[in-house]
């Protein structure tokens, strides 16, 4: 993991490795195997931790005024605004 962004391009590879923590999170809920759920649970977890910490320093890149690409957006990112928006 990063530090905090200086720079658009920074931010883009903040964002690129929350997509990825993203699909990290979903083949864990999914697909991986495990001896217990409680296993499973904890690895889930710690996976959401360390997501919630880049979540963190993107949220705080973009209020400073750091601009990206939207293209560069994690999917999850985008999620909520496409269903507000089709509820307009």
């Amino acid at each position: 993991m990063q530090g905090k962004p200086t720079s658009r391009y920074d931010l883009n590879d903040l964002h690129q490795e929350i997509d990825f923590f993203d699909r990290k999170i979903a083949y864990c809920r999914n697909y991986e195997k495990f001896d217990s759920e409680q296993e499973r649970a904890t690895a889930v977890q710690k996976l959401v931790t360390k997501r919630g910490t880049l979540v963190k320093n993107a949220l705080e890149a973009v209020n400073r005024g750091i601009e990206c690409d939207p293209k560069y957006i994690p999917r999850s990112f985008k999620e909520p605004l496409e269903t507000v928006k089709a509820a307009s």
